[in-house]
Order: structure tokens, then sequence, then C-alpha cells
């Protein structure tokens, strides 16, 4: 089965992302989100019906040295590569492609042509690292780009008509007549398993039983697809109210053994807010980490407490800090808001002290978890360092698989319930 290029963009793509978009360009998520889904089938889809051009090959090896994955929302807009690309894919359609965009997804123009910047940034980034950490030449990158064509081709959202913008054969002749059916008298489409389309004429009139079939399950089956695909990629995080998290053990300390937090682990609802600290208003999720450690520290549990046994049960995981793959010292984007908003806490209680935990799942090498989880704490009470809260992050301690719960046979998404970086109190 040919690499899904889609899954490696993706996470570059999440929640955290779409939310810092739409409070920058003055938008709604879901409008974000929605012409993300729109876009990124595009531009994939593009750049494999011009995977043989040498200014595309050239942007998808050069963007590994421009940083481009690391600043996605502010350092796209006026990037040469992604000029270049978009210029070689699109030619003089990319304000067609962003018009169409801005009418499907309600988001005005130059948002669209924000977001067009951002996904091909993303697009470029995603499969540069992928070539270069799997030593990928210049004609394997083509062939890779070209699997993509029957992945695709599948992927526009229904009601999005990229036929009317010139560009809708992007993907081969006939993809401008499957992107939306309004109209019965059109010709109707099938998918087939391998996302290939194929055009049939509408039946005549000694038919009419068959084609009113098609009538109705076609555009179900369109709309279907997409419904699928935004909410597997971009709107799962905000539909899922309340990460459970029973019966998952935390570590006290190294020498403590382990002790049930099912009452004490932060289960943030995954709704941005304003949230007050002590008249200075910060962004994070409701009921998340930041609005739980405010809470705590304005309940005065943390002044009263004793000593450190009475704070080491109650850990909060970061529910906005990921790492990339295998990284110790890369974070997804989006990510650095958390580590300044709990420097922005610390500031606020000059008197708290705090802990950091690392964790992982239970693939690889039970060792090189535990080392990669501790160059991770280590990393984010760095960073916590630099902006000048150092002397109020006492420890930061990496656990590894150790207390991992989710069998290492279990898919990704289960197992990420154990990769996770965490916070507690301590005197």
């Amino acid at each position: 089965m040919a690499l899904n290029i889609i899954d490696l963009i993706k996470g570059q793509l999440g929640p955290a992302l779409i939310s810092q978009s739409a409070t920058q360009f003055g938008e709604s998520e879901s409008g974000i989100s929605k012409a993300i889904s729109a876009l990124l089938p595009a531009v994939v889809g593009g750049m494999a019906n011009n995977a043989d051009k040498p200014g595309v090959l050239d942007a998808i090896m050069g963007s590994t040295s421009n940083g481009m994955l690391g600043n996605l929302l502010g350092g796209t807009s006026n990037n040469s590569l992604i000029t270049t690309v978009l210029t070689a894919i699109f030619g003089d359609k990319v304000a067609d492609i962003t018009n169409a965009v801005s009418t499907f997804s309600g988001v005005n123009n130059s948002t669209s042509n924000s977001l067009l910047n951002m996904v091909t940034g993303a697009t470029l980034g995603s499969v540069g690292k992928y070539a270069a950490d799997n030593n990928i030449g210049a004609s394997g990158i083509t062939n890779l780009l070209q699997d993509q064509k029957g992945i695709v081709s599948s992927l526009l959202p229904a009601g999005l008509s990229l036929a009317s913008s010139g560009v809708g054969n992007m993907f081969g002749a006939q993809e401008a007549e499957k992107v939306t059916v309004s109209s019965y008298d059109q010709p109707k489409v099938e998918v087939n398993r391998g996302g290939d389309t194929h055009s049939h004429p509408t039946p005549d009139n000694n038919n009419n039983e068959g084609g009113s079939i098609w009538k109705w399950l076609l555009p179900l089956l369109l709309l279907g697809l997409a419904g699928w695909f935004l909410w597997n990629n971009y709107n799962k995080d905000k539909t899922e109210e309340v990460v459970t998290t029973d019966n998952t053990e935390m570590v006290a300390d190294s020498t403590a053994g382990m002790v049930n937090d099912s009452a004490m682990m932060v289960t943030p609802v995954k709704e941005v807010t304003d949230i007050d600290l002590n008249g200075k208003m910060i962004k994070g999720y409701a009921n998340g980490m930041e609005a739980s450690m405010i809470t705590f520290l304005k309940s005065d549990s943390y002044k009263n407490a004793a000593d450190d046994a009475a704070l080491k049960e109650n850990w909060y995981d970061f529910d906005n800090v990921n790492f990339k793959i295998g990284s110790a010292t890369e974070l997804e984007a989006g990510s650095e808001g958390q580590i300044q908003n709990l420097a922005e806490i610390l500031k606020a209680y000059p008197d708290a002290k705090i802990k950091i935990g690392g964790y992982t799942d239970m693939t690889g090498d039970a060792a090189k978890n535990k080392a990669l989880s501790q160059q991770r704490a280590d990393f984010i009470k760095s960073e916590l360092g630099k902006l000048g809260v150092a002397a109020q992050v006492v420890g930061a301690e990496g656990y590894g698989s150790e207390f991992a719960k989710v069998p290492a046979t279990a898919s990704n998404e289960e197992r990420a319930a154990d990769r996770k970086m965490a916070v507690r109190f301590t005197k």
C-alpha cells in the first residue's frame, strides 16, 4: 500500500494550530478546519500531478534546512519555496483556488490565501523530512508523490467545486466532474477502493429506477466521506469532551512506587477559552492544565500543604505540549504557548515550586524510552528557565515506559494515553 502523505502532514495541522489560526485571522475554528480540509488534498494533489517538475523537487529537498515546520503560522506568508511550488502546481489559478475555498469554508479570501501558504509549507516540510529521514532522492520523491493521486482524489470535500477554478482536473481529466454533484443531469461518478474515479453517462428514461438510486445515494456517500475526513483529522479533539484517565497510575516518586490518580489527573474539555490569572487573561483549555493549576493555587491548597508528601499525588497533564516523534528538543507547532502559560502561572505565584515528569508508551527499548523521557523533561525545565522561572522548577524526571498501561500491540491512538508530559507542585 502506498504511503499516505496526508497522514504525515495532518499532525502538523492539529487542533492547537487551528485554534491559533482562528484567533490570528479572526475566523471560527470550524471555518479554519473546513478550509484546511479542502486545501490539504488540493495541494498534495497538485504536487502529485507535478511531481517531476524541478521547482517542486528542489523546494521539497530545500525545506529541511528552511525550518519551515517550526513556524507554520508566521513563517510561510512570504516564503520563496512556497511561492515557487504554488506557481509550479497551480500557475495563475492560485487566486481561483483561494476564492473557491473561501466560498466553500466561509473564511475570507485573505485567510484562505494564508492557509494555502501554511498548508503548502506543512506539505513541503513533512515530505522533505520524510525523504531526508529515509534517505530518499529526487526520483524517490517523484514516485512517492505520484502514488498519492489515487489517495487524495477521494478526499476533496463534497460541495467544493474546483472545476470553476480551472484546476479541477489536477487529479485526472474526470476530477472536475466528481467534486460537486449539484445536478442529477451531470455524469455520475463511482469511487472505488483505490480512489480512482469512473464517469458514467446519466441513465436514459428506460432505466429510471437505477438512476434514481444513484441520485440520492451518491451525494450521501460523498458527504459521508467528507464528514469522516473532517472528524478524524481535525475536529476529533474538539468533540471529545472528556479524556478519561480512570485507573491510570502515576508516579509519586521513583522510590515511592505508584498511586492511583484517577481523581487527581486533569481531564480537559477541548475548548479554548480565556482563563483568569489574577486579573491577567491567558488562553487555555477549559478545565485543562492551566485552569486546574490556577484553581488549586487560588484555593490556598498549595500554601497550606505541610510538605511535599501532601502534593506528590496531584499531577497535571500537559494537554497542548507535544514533541515530534523521536525528538527531545523539537516541539510540534503550537506547543510553546502552554509552556509560556506555565511560566506566567509561576510568576503570579512566586512561592510555588514544581516538578516535571516525562512518560512514553511501551513500544521500543525501555532504556531508550527512559532516556528520551528524561531529556524531554529536562527540555521543558530548560525552556521554563529561559522564561525566568528557573528557581521554581526544582525537579525533572523521566519515567519512560515503566508505568505505561496500554500494550505495545495496541493502536497508536490508544498508546497516546501513555505518551505524555506532566507537572506537579512540590515544596
